[in-house]
């Protein structure tokens, strides 16, 4: 019964049309978060008595919310229609874009990026929920790999379509979004399958609330523990506060009918181990795309265009390594290609530590690292969510797969707070090159603990590994 959903959603349209539709909201929520950092700079300079102090909000706002509204928004798609939550938060989405760049103020703007940032929330967990619903249980991980090796391939065009748009006025950095989002609409209202939820009582509001505010306290607190100071006891009583708000949330959630956020499906190995594997590499790699920009524009002193073209190598790599990893997975089994990635994205790491210096050489030192870091995220990433997401109950698509975005944005929250507080506020170039250098060890030693975390899955029996193959194989000559 609880199957139907899937059933439906196979029944009435193609497969492929359904994946095309949905990844348009990963390339969305890509594209906006590179194109948006790149902006910031401008937006200080256009918008009077701003400073990147304040204007850091516009980010950090977005991350709080994204990240707080995941679980319920994936939690309510469940129960109503993926569909029309879709559609719904693609709606939002695209409003609050062309309101942000009309904002003339930063209170304005950070107002409407945080009406953006649920959109989003809504959108993403419907998107991922709607691809596991259109394919069949053969095909659902590489579908779910091509989902997210798009997330890679827009962080590829992040960089460079920003330093373009942003040439012209930062306004492009939200607009860029609008032409895009109105064809997913028009697609999505015409092309998408409406699979019914399970109906029933809506989800616990107590509990929601309870989480909203347990990961608001926590991301609030990782943001703001450079310049607060991590023994203040602001930070000390934020974390201390999301650790409580935390406990009761999972309190609640055991006892309630009709929770957020079942505890169940953490029974499942899979689930649970790439969950906590997802949280450790997502901490790695937005530490490591803060280090190599921060490095190539304070250091090195390039442009943000220069900075996005040399970036660009690392994540277009992923695609083609995330097909490359579709074919390893029947062989070796999810959670050794997953330790295989992180550990190869460390070695790219731990390139520039060894080799990059204070005079800019790209080729020598930088290309190198950046090729290899992609190749560890093409294996790695697109497997964590396919490894968890496969591991879902179809009536639980889009609350399962919120979960995964949430730990994913908490990581990249984590990670950038390792890689600020190691590097702290170095006076000369010599002692800026000493701080990034451990800062980069530090990032690899993250990702290694990554690659110890997928050794814990467990290898799929022999008739699964084939049943896979043969579903990767078909899902990438669909997806093509």
């Amino acid at each position: 019964m609880r199957d139907q959903p899937a059933r439906e959603a196979q029944g009435t349209q193609r497969p492929s049309v359904v994946l095309a539709i949905a990844c348009t909201a990963v390339v969305l929520s890509s594209l906006d978060l590179f194109i948006v950092n790149v902006a910031l700079p401008q937006i200080a300079h256009s918008v009077h008595g701003a400073s990147l102090a304040d204007l850091s909000w516009v980010l950090n706002a977005y991350a709080i919310v994204f990240a707080s509204l995941l679980i319920p928004a994936g939690r309510l798609a469940d129960r109503t229609s993926r569909k029309y939550g879709f559609l719904l938060g693609l709606v939002l989405f695209l409003v609050a874009s062309a309101a942000c760049a009309a904002s003339t103020s930063v209170p304005m703007l950070v107002g409407f990026r945080i009406l953006q940032a649920a959109g989003a929330a809504v959108l993403v967990p419907t998107s991922l929920g709607l691809v596991l619903a259109a394919f069949p249980p053969e095909r659902r991980g590489a579908a779910v790999r091509t989902w997210t090796a798009m997330g890679g391939l827009a962080a590829a065009l992040g960089p460079v379509v920003g330093g373009l748009f942003v040439a012209a006025s930062w306004r492009w950095a939200f607009l860029i979004n609008v032409p895009i989002g109105l064809a997913a609409l028009v697609a999505g209202w015409r092309g998408l399958p409406d699979t019914r939820g399970e109906g029933g009582p809506l989800p616990d509001g107590l509990g929601a609330g309870l989480l909203t505010a347990a990961i608001s306290s926590l991301i609030f607190a990782l943001v703001k523990g450079n310049s607060w100071g991590w023994t203040s006891p602001r930070v000390l009583g934020l974390l201390a506060a999301s650790a409580l708000l935390g406990a009761a949330f999972l309190a609640r959630s055991a006892r309630h009918p009709s929770p957020v956020f079942e505890l169940d499906l953490l029974r499942s190995r899979s689930f649970a181990v790439s969950t906590l594997a997802a949280l450790l590499f997502s901490a790695a790699f937005g530490a490591m795309l803060l280090s190599i920009v921060l490095w190539s524009q304070e250091i090195w002193h390039w442009s943000a265009l220069r900075t996005g073209l040399a970036i660009a190598p690392g994540p277009l790599m992923v695609p083609l390594w995330s097909v490359i990893a579709g074919r390893l997975i029947p062989r070796l089994g999810p959670g050794a290609v997953i330790s295989l990635g992180s550990a190869v994205f460390s070695l790219g790491v731990l390139w520039w530590a060894a080799v990059v210096g204070l005079q800019p050489r790209y080729v020598a030192e930088m290309l190198g690292g950046m090729i290899v870091t992609g190749i560890g995220v093409g294996l790695t990433l697109p497997t964590l969510f396919s490894t968890a997401a496969t591991s879902l109950p179809a009536h639980r698509f889009a609350t399962g797969s919120a979960v995964i975005s949430m730990v994913r944005q908490i990581g990249f929250a984590v990670g950038v707070a390792i890689l600020v507080a190691v590097i702290g506020t170095p006076l000369t170039a010599s002692a800026a090159l000493t701080a990034f250098r451990h800062g980069w060890l530090a990032i690899a030693g993250v990702a290694l603990l990554g690659a110890a975390a997928g050794l814990l899955l467990r290898r799929p029996r022999p008739t699964t590994q084939t049943a896979a193959l043969t579903g990767a194989v078909a899902g990438v000559d669909a997806a093509a």
